[in-house]
């Protein structure tokens, strides 16, 4: 070791460390490959390093998964292009390891090197490993080998073509399911590059025997295919050889594969085109929305305004409706969530009339659902029916139940009625605010959960900007005065919190004038938290304030006092608002 050139110990030590018992010196050295190779050249790289990656017998599944992300990047190194299939020997290894994510991610690594191949190398090397892994004994090897055919195909002379789609079909048939699951995965992108008679025909016929596997892990992943393979295929054949498959889909005896239907419906439809959705995937659609498994029922749940968009008004009237009024009542309250989520959205569908007749009585009987979710999906989507029918009906219909809702006895669900009354409040206008929800605003602030107290204050400054200073001069400004003499003192911190957030819209005049005696009276009161916290507020009011005399002649008497107290009226170290005081006077 003596006798190595100086510059190259390091690398030995690399080397080294690569077969060391310590797993985590073994990843570093993983990660410092770049320097190795950069340092041995381009040619050693290629003769010593490479084969030596290649026989490591690592049984790490975290360095293999790091050896793996570096090999992908390792073209420079080896010499370029023109030598990046000596790449290909390792990572063939690691194509056969049990763990899942270092195959795909070693899958992954060769599609890069392969993409950047040049094609007499792909033909000479890649094509032949491909082969390898699917003729593998362990089925690991196979599985790897399925993500790998759709780089190779279009390189490949026309009799080596057919011998990839035998291959391919025979890998769809792999008496592990496994295999097979990696083939139905993979076939949509394989598809893509295979000519289109060969497509109507070969894949075609792959893809029909495998939507009929009696393992139903295969036949879901079949259906995320109909949609991959319906977009390759022209119109009339899409519609001659997927829809009937759909359709098969939509009965299949296991209800994870009508799951995957109901949740793949939209992405099938937009295959399929519009006409053949409304004659044949209408009924397949109701059926899902009548299924007897929950779980099927919410995912179709879930896609009725995607579905409805597809259809014309009539049709979503006389099929979907009755649909949606059976599902407004379900028995899984999961279901009535799925569906009060996307609800709204059939309003721009079904028109004003429709909506008014037969969508706000769904509305309002899930508004005052027992489930919170339910009633929380509704509340966020209300702008969209009222895009359609108007604020003067939305509000006579909704707004009572909205009220009552303001006070649901779950805190959550008014707290999405609070971020969504900003929203509301612009549409309402300012005098039908005044008289219906005004009062609401400020009962939040009295709140018994901080978050919704918290959430009220914000509230008041985002009404605030909506409507300007002078309307919150005249509704807010006096109940805020009113409420900072509150009895409870996490009141008073709350009010406090809202002059912070409402100083910068009202401006420096009436900061001056109302909002500051608030603060400076906060700075006398009998409770610590509520001194320390006119202190902050007071620094968050320094820059808005008039920088005149008068103003700092006023701020000084909340210093003095916060001056003034003792370290055991607080249980915040001594000098935390001292401190915070001399930070104030400081920005002044």
């Amino acid at each position: 070791m003596a006798s190595l050139d100086e510059t190259l110990y390091p690398i030995a030590v690399l080397i080294d460390e690569l077969k060391n018992e310590d797993m985590q010196l073994r990843l570093n050295s993983i990660r410092r490959l770049s320097t190795i190779a950069r340092a041995l050249g381009e040619e050693r790289t290629r003769k010593e390093l490479i084969p030596f990656l290649s026989e490591n017998n690592d049984d790490d599944d975290e360095v293999l998964l790091a050896l793996a992300e570096e090999m992908e990047a390792f073209i420079p190194y080896v010499g370029g292009v023109e030598h990046a299939h000596v790449l290909l020997m390792p990572l063939e290894a690691l194509c056969s390891v049990e763990e899942t994510s270092v195959r795909d991610k070693v899958v992954e690594s060769l599609c890069r090197i392969g993409s950047q191949m040049r094609e007499m190398d792909l033909v000479n090397w890649f094509i032949p490993m491909v082969k390898r892994l699917a003729a593998g004994e362990w089925f690991t090897a196979r599985i790897s080998a399925c993500g790998l055919f759709h780089i190779i195909y279009s390189s490949a002379p026309e009799m080596l073509k057919m011998e990839l789609r035998s291959i391919y079909n025979q890998l769809c048939q792999d008496h592990m399911p496994m295999v097979r699951r990696s083939a139905v995965s993979n076939l949509g992108k394989f598809a893509a590059k295979v000519e289109y008679a060969h497509l109507k025909d070969d894949v075609m016929s792959i893809f029909k025997g495998v939507t009929q596997d009696d393992q139903d892990s295969v036949r879901l992943l079949a259906v995320e295919g109909c949609a991959a393979l319906g977009k390759l295929l022209e119109p009339q054949d899409c519609v001659e050889r997927i829809l009937p498959i759909i359709v098969n889909f939509s009965q299949d005896k296991s209800w994870r594969v009508r799951y995957m239907v109901a949740n793949q419906l939209y992405e099938l439809c937009e295959a399929v085109g519009p006409e053949p959705t409304r004659t044949d995937l209408v009924p397949a659609y109701v059926r899902l929305l009548r299924d007897n498994e929950a779980e099927v029922r919410i995912a179709a749940a879930g896609k009725v305004t995607k579905f409805c968009h597809i259809l014309d008004a009539q049709l979503a009237i006389e099929h979907i409706l009755p649909c949606v009024k059976e599902l407004s009542s379900d028995s899984s309250q999961h279901v009535r969530s799925a569906l009060a989520s996307v609800i709204m959205g059939m309003a721009p569908v079904l028109g004003k009339d429709a909506t008014i007749e037969q969508l706000l009585p769904i509305f309002l009987s899930l508004l005052k659902d027992e489930f919170p979710d339910v009633r929380l999906n509704i509340i966020s989507k209300l702008d969209e029916v009222n895009q359609v029918i108007g604020i003067d009906l939305l509000s006579q219909s909704l707004l009572p139940a909205i009220v009552e809702l303001a006070e649901d006895r779950h805190w959550r669900v008014r707290l999405a009625i609070i971020e969504y009354i900003p929203l509301l409040a612009s549409q309402l206008g300012v005098r039908f605010f005044d008289d219906k929800l005004g009062a609401l605003c400020m009962q939040w602030l009295q709140d018994k959960v901080y978050s919704i107290r918290d959430a009220a204050a914000n509230n008041l400054k985002r009404l605030a900007e909506e409507f300007g200073p002078d309307w919150a001069m005249q509704h807010i400004i006096p109940q805020i005065l009113e409420m900072s003499n509150n009895p409870h003192y996490l009141y008073r911190m709350t009010i406090l919190h809202a002059i912070s957030l409402l100083a910068p819209v009202m401006g420096s005049e009436i900061a001056c004038s109302k909002l500051l005696p608030l603060v400076i009276n906060a700075s006398k009161d009998r409770v610590p938290n509520i001194k320390f916290n006119a202190a902050k507020v007071m620094q968050s009011l320094i820059p808005i304030l008039d920088q005149s005399v008068s103003t700092l002649y006023l701020s000084f008497p909340l210093f003095r006092s916060l001056c003034k107290m003792q370290p055991n009226e607080t249980q915040d170290k001594p000098n935390t608002i001292q401190n915070k005081q001399y930070t104030s006077i400081a920005v002044y």
